[in-house]
């Protein structure tokens, strides 16, 4: 006997197969705005603290040890580690040599000084922009250090972005609100920019040949680097006498270590988010999912900090943008074409993926 089930009518079986799909659409969702939402925040704080003044009148003044931000973030990202990898009863005991932490901690920690540096000189939509171009120096450095060639497509997509980015420059101002004169845009905060692409693909690139050949949980690299960092960071601090100087401004400047301290938390929400999503869904959507968030951040940056973009840095902002949308599709199916051959795919080639660098 068989049950004729109604137009609007349907099989336990069928609602039991759709029960998959909701919880994987669930999970995206909360991909979406785990990463986007988490990073959105760390944007808007990380332009607050560095170019607006803590204060009134007299009293008022600007927030200028890039460093303390760094060892704040480190230490965070830390603690979190130590904690995960004690619930899930992980290796706490370094697997690697701990130089090796150490030297992509340098790195690292020089990247995201120069990150923070450089929003004194030119304006927060200009510094996203050029984070987009980190694919080029990771080529770089990918070809040095490795040996690795890349493919034709590969070098269009950075002529691309170099271009898109280079008429954003050329064809609007890019002077941070925070900076003095306009020359210290043209010298100091472009050698910023280039000193963070610069040291920031050398620590991805660095990052994959120093642990290669170690069986390492990502927990366990992210405790130990993150480690390192909060050391050499704490050493430098202590070093230039700035670090007693940011314990003074925040005791004067309560608010401003509540920034601190919710950047910090962003940031490592967003290290959590970019591992899950990169886990469960692969490289294809977190690449989508961050290309847009930096899309959006310069849009609230413009919204919310009154950067006004005119119609060529629009057409500049486009062409970079699409052609990271385009270098993740292509790298998605280039993958998918060597699985199907038997191979284990190419490792997608991500602007944005040192896990300790957001």
């Amino acid at each position: 006997m068989t049950t004729d089930y109604g137009a609007g009518e349907r099989s336990t079986e069928d609602r039991e197969m759709d029960k998959p799909q909701m919880s994987q659409a669930i999970k995206v969702v909360g991909c979406v705005v785990g990463v986007v939402g988490s990073l959105l925040v760390y944007g808007v704080l990380q332009e607050r603290i560095m170019t607006r003044p803590y204060g009134e009148g007299e009293d008022a003044e600007r927030f200028t040890y890039s460093v303390f931000l760094v060892l704040n973030n480190r230490c965070v990202s830390m603690l979190v580690a130590i904690c995960i990898l004690t619930m899930t009863q992980g290796n706490v005991q370094p697997v690697a040599p701990i130089y090796k932490y150490a030297a992509v901690s340098c790195s690292n920690v020089v990247a995201t000084t120069c990150q923070y540096e450089a929003l004194k000189y030119v304006s927060f939509p200009v510094q996203t922009l050029g984070k987009c171009a980190k694919m080029i120096p990771v080529m770089i450095w990918g070809f040095f250090i490795n040996g690795k060639t890349y493919k034709f497509a590969d070098i269009a997509i950075a002529a691309v972005i170099t271009g898109g980015c280079t008429i954003f420059a050329l064809y609007g101002d890019v002077t941070s609100k925070a900076a003095k004169k306009a020359a210290e845009t043209t010298s100091y905060g472009v050698a910023l920019m280039v000193g963070y692409l610069g040291f920031d693909g050398f620590t991805s690139t660095f990052q994959d040949k120093l642990f290669k050949g170690y069986q390492m949980e990502t927990y366990n690299q992210m405790l130990w680097v993150n480690f390192c960092s909060a050391a050499i960071s704490s050493f430098w601090l202590l070093t230039d006498s700035s670090f007693f100087k940011a314990i003074a401004f925040v005791k004067h400047h309560p608010e401003s270590m509540y920034d601190v301290a919710i950047l910090s938390c962003a940031s490592t929400a967003g290290q959590l988010c970019i591992l899950y999503t990169i886990r469960e869904f692969g490289a294809l959507l977190f690449a989508t999912i961050m290309t847009t968030r930096q899309f959006l951040s310069i849009l609230l940056s413009c919204i919310l900090f009154l950067h006004p973009l005119t119609a060529m840095q629009w057409v500049g902002t486009s062409m970079v943008f699409g052609a990271l949308y385009y270098q993740a599709f292509l790298k998605n199916a280039r993958t998918q074409e060597k699985t199907e051959d038997g191979g284990e795919g190419e490792r997608p080639l991500l602007q944005g993926e040192t896990k300790n660098n957001v």
